[in-house]
């Protein structure tokens, strides 16, 4: 490693980094200033747009029409409905919470101009199918985790040349290293806490046990940093294949829909609830007793290991089950 070519560039960034400007600048490149266009909505204009959500920060979205690459920056207000664009006329239409509303759902949005030139949403639906599409989005590369892989790298390699710089060309190395291991084990889980929550017979009720036990979990991963919920529903032998599957999947749902709604765990960090029906039985369903033990949803809570891991790149502790 050459060190006069790192101490020249130690003092570049630093003087970049004196000044506000960003590295790259500093070295002579320059960032494109140019982003997605957006449709600017008339004062009082009436307007019904369909498309896919783009992003979002806190009540406002971002909406692209389908085969167009300009959004719409729609406004959530209090008086927002957000309802199920239902098929079936004799059913009555969902209701969901603002918190439903996340990048790559599809949605129609009802609404009138304002004078940012946004749409303010009066109403605003989407079918219950393309809801659960829309949060299946593998959370493992979740825009934080993504932001979180980008500066961690970006500080290690300010480390590195900081260290270069200084004579300590070895001990750069080693940074950069542990840098890397790090930013490898992002995508790399362990289960830190885990809950088996059991039902009645032929029902997907949650009971004040299963309730309670959700609510310790739910405690545990959010004081975690880069988490995810594993969710995989189970049903006994009694009824058919086809009836047990179908309950083994109402079970997760409502094991999922009541850490959503009642902890306010963002849906992006709960894995796509799956029902496994009467395939991995943990007991003997010829006894009572056996198939009490497998009517049950298994919940864990998964712990990205690089985010978990302290700045000196050593292996996080694992916690005991």
């Amino acid at each position: 490693m050459n060190i006069n070519r790192l101490w020249c560039l130690s003092i570049a960034l630093a003087v970049a980094v004196a000044l506000g400007m960003p590295a790259a600048v500093a070295q002579g490149t320059k960032a494109s200033s140019e982003g997605p266009k957006t449709a600017s909505v008339s004062v009082g204009e009436n307007r019904k747009v369909e498309g896919t959500i783009t992003g979002r920060e806190g009540d406002r979205l971002t909406v692209r029409p389908a085969a167009t690459e300009t959004d719409v920056v729609v406004k959530l207000s209090s008086f927002t409905q957000i309802v199920e664009k239902k098929a079936n006329p004799l059913r009555r239409a969902r209701k969901y919470q603002a918190s439903h509303l996340v990048p790559g759902l599809t949605v129609e949005v009802e609404g009138r101009g304002d004078s940012d030139g946004a749409l303010v949403a009066d109403k605003i639906r989407f079918t219950n199918d393309d809801f659960k599409t829309a949060r299946g989005v593998d959370v493992r590369v979740s825009p934080f985790e993504q932001n979180a892989r980008r500066m961690s790298g970006q500080i290690e390699e300010m480390g590195a040349v900081s260290n270069a710089a200084r004579g300590g060309a070895k001990a750069a190395q080693e940074t950069a290293d542990k840098a890397h291991d790090r930013i490898t084990r992002l995508d790399d889980y362990e289960a830190v806490h885990s809950v088996a929550v059991r039902f009645k017979t032929g029902s997907a009720v949650l009971s004040a046990e299963a309730r309670k036990s959700l609510d310790e979990l739910a405690q545990q991963a959010k004081s975690r940093k880069g988490f995810v919920i594993e969710v995989a529903g189970f049903a006994s032998s009694e009824g058919s294949m086809a009836f047990n599957r179908r309950l083994s999947r109402q079970r997760a749902e409502a094991v999922s829909e009541y850490l959503a709604e009642q902890h306010d765990i963002p849906l992006r960090r709960i894995m796509v609830p799956t029902g496994y029906g009467v395939s991995h039985p943990v007991a003997d369903n010829s006894t009572r007793a056996g198939r009490q033990e497998n009517r049950r949803v298994e919940v864990r809570v998964l712990v990205s290991r690089g985010m978990a891991a302290p700045a000196s790149g050593s292996p996080p502790s694992s916690e005991k089950q």
